[in-house]
């Protein structure tokens, strides 16, 4: 029997094996098997990960003796050996994904070391001061990693090392200090976990690896999986390297480099550097690096070698590369390559510029961009004149890197379990504040609008988790002096504490002590973005439609590329000032005054019915308008049951039974006789329509009138009546004819004839399972799948999501909260069925959706395979609609390709 292969040596993996080898061990594989200077090594499968999980962190049963082999050939290759005291062979241990989790899961670096290789490495290299680095490196990760011991303890030991020696920097520490400072961190480890830090490197590697696999599952890796939507069923995979060591001298050092910016997309080699030091520092924070531009004076012929093998990584991926390097006594090593995080911005210049530079084509370009980044690009930026006139009046607080763009205002929390409650728990606007974040303040970043660091670079934790998530950050901000314990920072004479309100901008790495304005971004200005939007409108099959219930609603969703309305809501029109005359047809509607009703009808609402559907019309010239006739039930226009009941009972109790009294207890009479104990499924929709039959009959002459006349001014209309709450064919065929009447002789009145149709909304699963039926009446189906889906599934939205629903997605009862994405099972079951048997009656049935599905990325992908004809969301979800549609019809292409046989 053919046992399973659970170790990869990195010259027998390659890039296509990411799932197997997740991301860097992948990456690795391939600088390998392209010639790059790699230090060897073999990777651990995801599948090994996946199996000791599975089965009570028990190993697969010979995975040990595979690694063991592989560390023996590494160690022939190194010509040293692993576990030995006289020549050691000294490994990181790394984890690596499918996709790539910055800082999620752990490391642990210098494996192999112990008291006695200590010292030989010390003779070997003639340099004490390096292997004691070394070691306590090991015994810090290790402890921290392995052992869970408190970080912050270990921290503290190295703080009082440097001020008993009287130095600033950690390089500044002599061999004796790192000696004292590893005798005391071995005791720590002694104290807090109860075991002795083990001797043996072997026992050191089985931990190790343990660790890695059960990273996977711990809090900060899951909640970043949930944030960014990666599957929680890949696993790990486990990266074990021969050591490469920066922290040699001051010919040796670490850093981390970019292709290209990625914060802004310019095309230029981006990183940072520090001398003397390993991986691990760079993007901790704890000490400031400096561009890796300024290498060059340092070591040209290296900086020369990196821009290099940067390009040779871009032709190859066709992609911006994110890159680990070592400089080791003057030899440089690849530790990482894998695709860049990138901002909104930078994502979009990045695939424009790559097409002009004939790297990638369009398709892959529009695919390269994410829904959620065209909503990061076109969310609010701060007023460029107050912040003007803040930094002349002083209230500019400080300077730091720009590590993340944009916008935050949020009250100051200093530690993340805070953030999270007060953010996410709380809905309170709040920015971190940190020394410099570590992996274990994602969920604080999560929750926060922003994030502020006193140290760390361009490409430290907290600005290559803050660029993931499209949050605003300003890191490296050495000005400020931050207290943990007093919770404040002090900054330039000024103190902030927490719960203070602070503005960052991320795009120009400022910090002002007020909560600055913001204005929305000029979607004309953003070129690139318009050329990836113009690519994908040229890709995607769905039109994009827009929900507006006014003329400027409406040219907006114009200019952001809407093909049309697909909801106008009557009732918005209702609102407000209009709200007291529509509140008087009701009332002499329900004093059964018809003549009175009639009037109020035809005097004052379809004037102003007109005049709105008049400003629509000459807003969406030569496209489609989808108008709802009036779906709630009538009472939701009137005072509430509640404030009536108290209102009459307070004028009773003070004996105050004049005309105020009268009128009150008139209108709660009224009130309570429209009273319903569930009115989602009452009297409302095309119910009130039958029973009410001059209220849409009003409606449909208003919507004609207004047609008709801008049609006489020479603008192109396409009016389309959507009747509500459907869910008997009979139901149309009572109404439907009453107002088709109407619409021939409003058109007979002004002397034109336009096009139009009549349809329904489905949104009720009766609707959906008889629309063979309701299509021989309805031109067109829109699918209101807010109600459908309260309907399928016998719930309150309102109330689900504020007592249950929330819950059943964080315990996985449900996969998504159902109002947000489409049930494709249920739900869409319903929707597919309603496609299906409408059109097998009526060929030419135009469908669509209009709920807030509409506007998310996984429903359109649902729509568009459906063979949907337009999906509508609000106007500031188009280009995101726009986008996603184009990705659904790229996934399906790629899809088929996979299916030809080669």
């Amino acid at each position: 029997m053919t046992s399973t292969k659970w170790v990869y040596a990195f010259e027998e993996g390659c890039a296509e094996m990411k799932e197997l080898l997740g991301g860097k061990g992948a990456g690795i594989a391939e600088m390998t098997r392209i010639g790059l200077p790699v230090p060897p090594g073999f990777t651990i499968t995801t599948q090994a990960c996946l199996h000791t999980l599975e089965n009570e962190h028990e190993f697969p049963t010979d995975l040990w003796l595979q690694v063991t082999w592989a560390m023996e050939s590494l160690g022939d290759r190194m010509e040293r050996a692993f576990g030995s005291d006289r020549n050691p062979l000294l490994v990181s241990v790394r984890s690596g994904s499918k996709f790539s989790m910055p800082g999620m899961m752990d490391t642990v670096l210098n494996l192999g070391l112990n008291d006695q290789a200590v010292l030989r490495l010390a003779e070997k290299t003639g340099d004490s001061r390096f292997a004691w680095d070394a070691y306590r490196r090991l015994v810090q990760m290790f402890a921290k990693v392995v052992l869970r011991v408190d970080p912050g303890l270990l921290e503290a030991v190295i703080a009082a090392e440097r001020s008993g020696e009287g130095v600033d920097t950690d390089p500044e520490l002599s061999a004796e200090g790192w000696q004292r400072v590893t005798r005391s961190f071995k005791q720590i480890v002694r104290e807090q976990s109860g075991r002795e830090f083990p001797q043996d490197p072997w026992e050191q590697l089985e931990l190790a690896v343990h660790a890695v696999f059960q990273s996977w599952n711990g809090k900060r890796a899951v909640d970043y999986r949930n944030a960014c939507g990666i599957s929680h069923d890949l696993g790990t995979a486990v990266n074990i390297q021969a050591m490469v060591f920066g922290n040699t001298g001051w010919d040796s050092g670490s850093g981390v480099a970019f292709t290209r910016n990625p914060a802004s997309g310019e095309k230029m080699l981006y990183g940072e550097y520090l001398g003397n030091a390993q991986g691990e520092d760079v993007v901790s924070g704890a000490r400031t690096p400096i561009p890796v531009s300024e290498l060059g004076e340092e070591m040209p012929e290296i900086l020369a070698s990196l821009i290099r093998i940067a390009t040779t990584l871009e032709t190859h991926y066709r992609d911006m590369q994110d890159m680990e390097f070592t400089i080791e006594n003057g030899k440089l090593w690849m530790l990482q390559t894998r695709t860049g995080k990138r901002t909104a911005a930078a994502a979009v210049k990045i695939a424009v510029d790559m097409v002009d530079e004939g790297l990638i084509e369009k398709a892959e370009a529009v695919s390269r961009i994410l829904p959620e980044q065209i909503d990061q690009l076109l969310h609010p930026r701060f007023d460029p004149r107050a912040l003007q006139e803040l930094e002349k009046s002083g209230r500019l607080l400080a300077k730091g890197l720009n590590a993340s763009p944009g916008a935050a205002v949020g009250a100051v929390v200093f530690d993340a379990d805070l953030a999270h409650r007060m953010g996410k728990e709380d809905g309170k606007a709040v920015i971190l504040v940190r020394p410099e974040t570590t992996p274990d303040d994602v969920h604080g970043m999560l929750a926060a609008q922003g994030i502020l660091t006193q140290h760390g670079g361009a490409t430290s934790h907290a600005a290559v988790v803050a660029r993931q998530l499209g949050k605003p950050c300003v890191a490296g901000c050495e000005a400020l002096k931050i207290d943990l314990e007093r919770r404040l920072f002090t900054v330039n004479g000024t103190t902030v504490n927490e719960g203070s309100v602070i503005s960052l901008d991320g795009t120009e790495g400022r910090v002002f002590q007020a909560a600055l304005p913001t204005i929305e971004p000029d979607f004309e200005e953003e070129k690139d973005l318009q050329k990836i939007l113009r690519w994908a409108d040229g890709i995607r099959k769905l039109e994009v439609w827009a929900n507006a219930d006014d003329g400027p609603q409406a040219t907006r969703a114009r200019h952001y590329g809407a093909e049309g309305i697909g909801l106008c809501r009557t009732e918005h029109m209702f609102l407000g000032e209009r709200t007291a005359v529509f509140q008087s047809a009701i009332l002499a509607a329900a004093d059964n005054n018809p003549a009175e009703f009639q009037r109020i009808l035809d005097e004052q609402l379809l004037t102003l019915q007109r005049s709105d559907f008049h400003d629509i019309f000459r807003a969406m010239d030569r496209l489609p308008v989808v108008i709802r006739l009036l779906d709630p039930p009538l009472h939701e226009f009137l005072p509430s049951l509640e404030a009536l009941v108290e209102a009459t009972a307070t004028l009773a109790a003070k004996g105050d039974t004049g005309d105020e009294y009268q009128e009150k207890k008139r209108l709660l009479s009224i009130v309570q006789d429209m009273h319903e104990f569930n009115p989602m499924l009452g009297l409302r929709g095309c119910r009130l329509g039958i029973m009410l039959p001059p209220l849409n009959k009003m409606q449909v002459r208003a919507i004609f009138e207004a047609a008709c006349d801008a049609a006489l001014e020479g603008i192109d209309v396409h009016p389309e009546i959507m009747i509500p709450l459907t869910s008997h064919v009979n139901e149309l065929k009572v109404i439907q004819p009453l107002l088709e009447e109407v619409a021939q002789n409003v058109m007979e009145e002004k002397g034109i004839t336009i096009s139009y149709k009549f349809g329904t909304m489905i949104e009720i699963p009766r609707a959906a399972l008889t629309a063979g039926e309701i299509a021989e009446m309805a031109q067109f189906f829109s699918f209101g799948t807010n109600d459908l889906t309260q309907m399928t599934y016998g719930i309150s939205r309102d109330d689900a999501e504020r007592k249950f629903l929330l819950a059943y997605v964080e315990q996985c009862i449900l996969p998504k909260n159902p109002f947000q994405a489409i049930d494709q099972i249920g739900v869409g079951r319903l929707m597919e069925i309603a496609v299906e048997e409408g059109r097998a009656v009526r060929p030419s049935l135009e469908v669509g959706i209009c709920g807030e599905h509409g506007g998310e990325p996984d429903s359109i992908e649902f729509c568009h395979r459906t063979k949907l004809n337009y999906v509508s969301c609000s106007p500031y979800r188009v280009p995101v609609a726009r986008l996603a549609a184009a990705h659904a019809v790229v996934k399906e292409q790629k899809e088929k390709e996979q299916l030809v046989p080669a």
